[in-house]
Formats: C-alpha cells, structure tokens, sequence
C-alpha cells in the first residue's frame, strides 16, 4: 500500500533525511587512505545518535542471514551495494559509495554518495558524475501526473547511452515511517508505464550503475552485493516527495559538497 504524506509529514521527513546529509558530510571529512570503513561507520553511529536518532540499517533483518551490522553501507570498488564495514585500509584510487539511514520524529531518512580515495582514474570518475547525473534526471520526473515508468525510464536512457550497466535487482522505494515502503522504484523502465505518481508520494531514488555489464553477484557475508565482472559501480541517492510540477529533494548533498570543495564530483 502506498501511504500519501502530509506537508506535516513531509517535513518530518526532510528534518531526518537532512541529518542523513550531515552525516555523510562527517564522513566526507575523513574519507582518505589509510581509513577503514569500520572508522567511518563508528563516526558515523555517533554523529546520529548525538542529534536524537537512531542509526535505520543497524540491525536490519535480512532474508538471507544474519542482520546488517553497521550504521552505514560501505561499497567499495566493485560492491555496488549493501557492503558491510570493515577494518581494510581504503586505498589511493579507490572509490567508496556510503548509504545511511536515520530514523527521527517517527520518520525515516535515507541517501547516498560516492566517495573517491585520492587521486581516482577519470574513466571511475566519469561513471560516478554520469551516475549522480541520471539521479536528477530521475527525480525531475518524480512530479505528479508521471508514472514510475518514467523515472526509470530517464535514468536508464543517460546512463546506457555512456554504455554504462543499470543494475535490476535492487531499487529504490518508497520511504515514510518505514525505510521501505511502496512502490519499488526501478532504474530502468518505459515511459508511461508502471505506478501513477501523486502529489504527496515519498520515495527514494537510487540508481547503482555499473562500469561494466549489469550482472552482479552476492558475496558470501549474505549482504554485499559486486559486479560479476568485478567492474567498479557507483551509487547515488536522495529522498524526494512527489510535487506538482516540480520534485522536492527532502535530502541534501550540500553539506558534503561543502566539505569535498572542488573535489565533489
């Protein structure tokens, strides 16, 4: 079922996507060599505990094993998604997609960006600009009157055109009091088809696109999701609420380009 927000609502929303912008800043500010992931997502728990929340995907249940252990998904290189925190050293040219999730005021918070370590080879940058490209180019369809068809739509003709691979497996969703709620929302998709969207409807879009081909794997943690070509993968995210000619973006990126400067992507 798909739950309409109120404009209460909604900026309940923006309030607990907001600090998940200020989180991923925290993390902006320590992203380099020689940091473990595990450190970011320690930074990270504490940051979001401190402004009233609770770290959302700490302890999320998973259909295939144990829960998720950490406060942030960290995907490194080839990991597309869902990677878990560890204690291996981030290296110069590697690059990193942090999701995080917040819950605050009884409503959920969700984004992602992708980090580059260092000095990263242009072809990896491309992927990642031309990936956070197709994610507004997504949400400038996420008005109401459109379909769902058509996000995906906008988000796979940018992305394929670079021959890049879309990522099918996983989507985004709707967001509310839940992390997941209503409807999925694919990367791909046709125009004029799926879901109508209305004024009011929440949703994360996401899109994880991939270097190589579109195939990806499952690591044996039951979490970590790689390309079967071992191709790196780049993941952007933001909350939106579904408006009347226009899209309101509840996330914000600004607070980690603040910190990145001229290096945000």
């Amino acid at each position: 079922m798909i739950f309409l927000k109120t404009d209460d609502e909604i900026e309940l929303l923006r309030q607990s996507n907001l600090l998940v912008g200020r989180t991923l800043a925290e993390v902006a500010k320590m992203i380099k060599p020689g940091v473990t992931t595990k450190q970011l997502d320690k930074v990270a728990e504490e940051f979001i505990r401190d402004h009233g929340a609770i770290p959302t995907f700490k302890g999320f249940p998973n259909p295939y094993g144990s829960p998720f252990p950490g406060t942030l998904c960290t995907s490194v290189n080839e990991q597309v998604v869902h990677g878990i925190p560890n204690d291996i050293p981030l290296k110069e040219g590697d690059i990193v997609s942090v999701d995080c999730g917040t819950f605050m005021n009884g409503f959920c918070g969700d984004s992602a960006y992708t980090f580059c370590v260092g000095e990263v080879d242009p072809e990896i940058v491309k992927l990642l600009k031309v990936t956070k490209e197709s994610l507004y180019k997504g949400i400038e369809n996420a008005v109401h009157g459109k379909r769902l068809g058509d996000i995906g739509y906008a988000i796979q003709q940018h992305c394929e055109a670079q021959s890049y691979g879309v990522v099918r497996e996983f989507v985004g969703h709707g967001i509310g009091k839940e992390m997941h709620e209503d409807p999925p929302v694919p990367n791909c998709g046709r125009r004029g088809t799926g879901t109508l969207l209305k004024k009011g409807m929440c949703i994360a879009i996401e899109p994880m696109i991939t270097m190589g081909n579109r195939q990806v794997v499952m690591e044996e943690d039951r979490w970590t999701i790689r390309t079967r070509d071992w191709k790196c993968a780049a993941h952007f995210e933001h909350t939106v609420a579904v408006g009347l000619g226009k899209a309101d973006i509840l996330s914000s990126f600004e607070f980690i380009e603040q910190v990145l400067g001229d290096k945000a992507i």
